[in-house]
């Protein structure tokens, strides 16, 4: 293992850290494995991590050939981690680009020069056995006969070395450990024929006859190979898909300094803060908010959106967009591993290390059969000695040649592998793959409404101005003033004269409630901080103050932000009922509709904003309803705005003015009458009902911690996608159910035929190659 390899794996490490902050020396590292064949090979690696003092944790998925391993930094190295794969027979490197696509072109010459040394010299072989098959009895003299089988010895040798070295090390290992993986029955039979032909080849009186099984093994060799170049082939190009974003990073980005000049710089260097210019063709090296005028940006590699985006000033960007049009620049705001496409990465690779239940399950059963593979073969060798002694050792070796538990293996993990790379491909990325499973059999889903069937940022259509206040002049503004401001209410326009009196400042009201803003991912809160600076430009009377020293800021989950100023008051903006219970609007009702700002529980200011759905929510219904699923609308807003958008989408189940503690009490009420059910969400409100469903959908531009607890992430952010998952689910559910029937059958099938001397070694082979190649070249249509 190269030296770089563990400063790598260190490199890209998620420490934990403990409550307060402080790093607790605990690592969460990704491996890329190669050289696993079967499904024991990932039980061997993940027995392997667990062996090494200091690791507290590790996950082995065999299909997509990752690792996750959780170890303590002050009890073991990183280096040590891939040591001990090493160490277990197999490759390692940490789970990035370049290492990664450099332990795959290992792999990838491995296998291709054994499967050329297997198939050259079986053809060979086989040039030297074809006369004995043609010729009748006498039609060889014995000489030569014993120079053609002494010919097939001699290159039958290197076959057994080199091409099947590989899985007879596998089994030694197996044996070393009193375990039993699919490279035991293999090397048998492989040493079986290889000891027997060898016997028959120098001694053709003896007991075991005068067959030679030199084609047979060497022609297994070479299709078991090609089976293991086709598996690989479909795992790299799922791998690949995965990193295409990551290759995309620019190694150089144009920054631009404070003169107006620019000075090429390494895009890993860059700093939040920094002006970046983004030249046409060029991909944004960083996530970052666009300052020029305008721009086209191309963002499929990390949403799915194939045509490119209109960006205005204040849009964000994110790394790994192309830009398509002319030249801008840009703020950069979030570099290296904090960037989106960085988090999209490390999701997708959790998801790839992860090994779901249902797979879990095969690799139990794995073990089972092997034995009872083992056992028919011995009782199929002994009945035959006794019938046609010159057959026995024939039999045995077609019987432990002719199983697979392989495709048992592969048929789950491989296709949701393949349908995981497919889904992200269209910016939906699981973080789970046992989703799958659980969108496959949906029958119930809830449903948030803001930011889920409405634009994620809803437009601020008015602010009012409540009259008094706790506030006394001077406390951060001077003056007081006497303002009018528009407010808009549903698509109505009313001018309500809000009168500021000596004891409160609206521009302190104003900036107070921008610095809240700006600790919530909420879809209000957004809106207002990204539009209450320009209304109130457009606000005559009004400027924006420089805001108060606020300390303990915190976001209550359906309700709203709440902190303390220097002089002990308490402020809330959120729902009115809580920061300002009894707050009565212009019209004598309570405001629920609005942000609320309050100062010691009495109102200043309340900002009213309108909503509009997604353009594909109602396509999004129709095809959930089309497909079965039941849909409910929880919403914590009004009944009468939940209402309005439900019956504008045809959703008859509408529950409003739910908490986050009442929203899942009533999932949980669903659940326990028995159907599937699952959540689609976005804000920080939704994480508990999140974590509680048996699915849990998150939008990608929601709060992080809502993501934190989906198990999957529709990233273009359009609830249409949901339908798509769901359809991609059960299709690869159904290929799953193909591909476990297709290798049940073909063992039912296969192994009778072996036992009934029907099956010769090399069509033996043959046929298990073929098993596992149909079960992966099936399993690639769940990634279409």
């Amino acid at each position: 293992m190269a030296v770089d390899d563990a400063e790598q794996l260190a490199l890209f490490t998620q420490w934990e850290t403990s409550p307060d902050g402080v790093a607790c020396g605990v690592g969460v590292s990704h491996l890329q494995l190669s050289g696993l064949h079967c499904a024991a090979c990932a039980g061997d690696i993940e027995r392997a991590l667990m062996a090494q003092p200091g690791v507290l944790g590790a996950e082995v998925n065999g299909a997509s050939q990752r690792a996750k391993v959780r170890w303590d930094a002050s009890r073991t190295r990183a280096s040590a981690l891939i040591a001990s794969v090493e160490a277990a027979g197999y490759g390692a490197a940490p789970d990035v680009a370049r290492s990664a696509r450099e332990l795959r072109a290992r792999e990838r010459r491995d296998i291709l020069w054994r499967f050329f040394v297997a198939s050259f010299l079986s053809m060979q072989v086989m040039m030297l056995a074809t006369p004995s098959y043609v010729a009748a009895d006498g039609d060889i003299a014995p000489d030569l006969e014993r120079l053609l089988a002494w010919g097939q010895w001699v290159l039958s040798v290197p076959v057994l070395i080199f091409g099947a070295g590989p899985f007879l090390s596998g089994a030694w290992r197996s044996f070393k450990r009193r375990s039993i993986g699919m490279d035991v029955p293999v090397s048998l039979g492989l040493l079986a024929t290889f000891v027997v032909s060898s016997v028959v080849a120098f001694d053709p009186s003896g007991p075991l006859g005068h067959e030679l099984y030199f084609d047979s093994m060497t022609m297994f060799v070479a299709f078991l190979w090609f089976g293991r170049w086709l598996e690989m082939r479909a795992r790299h190009q799922a791998a690949e898909s995965l990193e295409s974003s990551l290759r995309a990073l620019p190694d150089n980005a144009w920054r631009v300094l404070d003169d107006g000049s620019v000075q090429e710089v390494p895009a890993a260097r860059l700093q939040p803060g920094q002006r970046v210019r983004v030249l046409a063709g060029a991909t944004v090296p960083a996530d970052g908010v666009l300052i020029s005028e305008g721009a086209a940006i191309e963002e499929a590699l990390l949403t799915g959106e194939s045509l490119a985006v209109s960006k205005a000033r204040g849009d964000a960007l994110l790394a790994g967009s192309v830009n398509v049009l002319s030249p801008f620049e840009m703020e950069v705001r979030q570099v290296g591993a904090a960037t989106r496409q960085a988090v999209i990465a490390a999701l997708m690779r959790d998801a790839l290390a992860c090994r779901p239940e249902l797979v879990r399950l095969a690799d139990r059963w794995a073990g089972p059969f092997l034995w009872a593979v083992l056992a028919l073969a011995v009782g199929g060798g002994v009945v035959w000695s006794l019938v046609d002694p010159t057959r026995a050792v024939w039999v045995a070796v077609s019987v432990l040649i002719v199983t697979c538990p392989c495709a048992l293996s592969l048929a789950t993990p491989a296709t949701w592998v393949a349908a995981a790379a497919g889904l992200a491909r269209r910016g939906i990325l699981l973080r789970r793959l046992d989703a799958l499973q659980a969108a496959a059999h949906l029958q119930r889903l809830f449903v948030d409404k803001t930011g889920t069937l409405t634009q994620t940022t809803p437009q601020l259509a008015g602010i009012h101005m409540s009259a008094g206040g706790p506030l006394a002049q001077g406390a951060g503004q001077a003056s007081t003033a006497q303002c009018n401001l528009s407010v808009v209410d549903a698509g109505v326009d009313r001018v309500v004269s809000g009168s500021v009196s000596g004891l409160v400042s609206a521009s302190v009201s104003a900036s107070v409630a921008l610095q809240l803003a700006q600790w919530s991912a909420h879809p209000l809160t957004k809106a207002l901080r990204e539009q209450l600076p320009s209304r109130l430009a457009d606000t005559p009377g009004l400027v924006m103050g420089e805001g108060l020293a606020l300390s303990h800021v915190q976001e209550v989950p359906g309700r709203g932000l709440q902190a303390v100023d220097v002089d002990g008051r308490t402020w809330r903006m959120g729902s009115a009922v809580w920061a300002a219970p009894g707050a009565v609007d212009a019209e004598g009702e309570l405001a629920p509709s609005r942000l609320s700002l309050s100062c010691d529980g009495q109102a200043l200011m309340s900002f009213s904003f309108t909503e509009t759905l997604r353009a594909d929510a109602p396509a999004a219904v129709r095809g959930l309803k089309a497909r079965g699923i039941e849909l409910t609308l929880l919403s914590g807003d009004t009944a009468e705005r939940a209402q309005r958008v439900a019956q504008a989408l045809g959703i008859q189940d509408v529950r409003a003015s739910a908490t986050p503690e009442s929203k899942l009490e009533q999932l949980r009420q669903v659940q326990a009458q028995g159907p599937v059910c699952g959540m689609l969400g976005d804000g920080l409100n939704d994480s508990a009902v999140l974590g509680a469903a048996d699915l849990a959908i998150a939008m990608g531009e929601g709060a992080a911690l809502a993501q934190q607890h989906a198990d999957v992430v529709l990233l273009r952010g359009e609830p249409a996608a949901v339908v798509d998952l769901i359809d991609s689910a059960r299709r690869t559910m159904a290929i799953v159910r193909q591909n476990l029937a297709w290798a049940a059958a073909y063992n039912a099938a296969c192994i009778p035929a072996a036992l009934m001397g029907w099956l010769p070694p090399w069509a033996a082979g043959l046929g298990m190659a073929a098993s596992s190649v149909a079960v992966v070249l099936n399993a690639q249509r769940a990634g279409r």
